[in-house]
């Protein structure tokens, strides 16, 4: 099976490599746009923090900028350009989206897998829009970004990682060379100067290039249904962990330090919640009835319009997270975005030279 995945794994390496040659040399032909285009992408599979900094980047732009957020809405039922509502279904927007959505009910957030196809008619239903944040799409070479934004996961490094099926990069690591600013997501809370210069070694590989590093701030959980009587509960109580998402660890190991953890099931990421799992959780509830569920909030989207029995709703809790950029020798993000939004030149096609398809497998 490992020779398997190794013969796997090194055909995806030659396919990725060839299709960025072939739009290195023009043969694929890249979109360029006359509105801003910041991409917030990754190199590798799942859970590096996509949608904590695309709500962050609402937040902190949005008084500058008349922003649309554009996904592909991973794991939706339905096909081609949608633009969310409020009051839409998570299987027919992908859950991310809808939670963007609902957090920033004002902004355009829409889903079309054909991001050109997204974007021009965005433009077109929306000419009060300056700026276009792209979730997820850096592989999507057909459009050239002006800002390539790129999510590290801090709990696994790249040079340790490998190609899939046999790691989760999904990406060439050269390709880190087309990234204008760098983020470090879910950093301890102990990092210190010397691994975020070791951090920054490894990432930059051009002058221009920035890089930061954030860890998720962790609120008190709040509530997945709303019951007036609902008790109120701490931290140190008994908690039964849930978890669909593509990174559950920093997730667990939080709630582990926070809650006294008596079980914990981990799904798939986008996993859809089926009749049968919510009575594989009434199960651990009966085994455990003074524990409560803890999700994250993203899994809690999902559950928000399931008919489940009381007992089950009221032991429902989801834990909010925000990203908090860490104190360093260059603290200013948001100015080196938004320089680089308005003053930086488009993205380049990628890394030049022979580097661009080599690998280590």
């Amino acid at each position: 099976m490992k020779v398997l995945r190794y013969i796997l794994s090194w055909i995806y390496t030659a396919v990725v490599a060839v299709r960025h040659r072939l739009y290195d040399w023009g043969v694929c032909k890249s979109v360029s746009f006359d509105i801003p285009i910041v991409c917030i992408g990754n190199i590798t599979v799942g859970g590096t923090g996509k949608t904590p900094t695309a709500e962050y980047l609402l937040r902190v732009l949005s008084d500058r900028y008349n922003i649309a957020i554009l996904s592909r809405g991973y794991g939706r039922d339905t096909n081609g350009y949608r633009e969310v509502q409020v009051n839409d279904s998570f299987v027919d927007v992908g859950d991310e989206p809808l939670l963007l959505k609902l957090k920033f009910p004002e902004r355009p957030v829409i889903v079309c897998e054909d991001r050109v196809a997204g974007i021009e008619r965005i433009r077109k239903e929306h000419p009060e829009v300056n700026l276009i944040v792209m979730d997820d799409g850096f592989q999507h070479r057909r459009v050239k970004a002006k800002v390539n934004l790129l999510l590290i996961d801090s709990t696994r490094p790249i040079e340790e990682d490998k190609m899939l099926p046999l790691g989760r990069l999904r990406d060439l690591p050269s390709r880190l060379a087309a990234g204008h600013i760098f983020i470090v997501t879910k950093c301890a809370k102990d990092i210190s100067p010397l691994q975020r210069r070791l951090w920054t070694k490894k990432l930059r590989t051009i002058a221009y290039q920035k890089v930061y590093f954030t860890r998720y701030h962790n609120p008190m959980i709040e509530p997945v249904f709303e019951f007036e009587d609902r008790e109120e509960v701490n931290y140190g109580c008994r908690a039964i962990l849930m978890s669909g998402i593509g990174n559950p660890r920093p997730f667990i190991h939080e709630a582990e330090l926070r809650f006294s953890v008596v079980d914990k099931v981990v799904f798939p990421d986008h996993h859809a919640f089926t009749a049968g799992d919510m009575r594989r959780m009434q199960e651990l509830l009966n085994k455990h009835p003074r524990a409560i569920i803890i999700m994250t909030e993203k899994d809690a989207i999902r559950l928000r319009r399931a008919k489940l029995p009381e007992r089950l709703m009221r032991a429902m809790y989801y834990q909010p997270i925000s990203m908090d950029f860490i104190e360093g020798p260059d603290q200013d993000f948001e100015g080196s975005l938004i320089a680089e939004i308005e003053y930086g030149k488009e993205s380049s096609k990628g890394p030049k030279g022979g580097d661009a398809d080599r690998v280590e497998l």
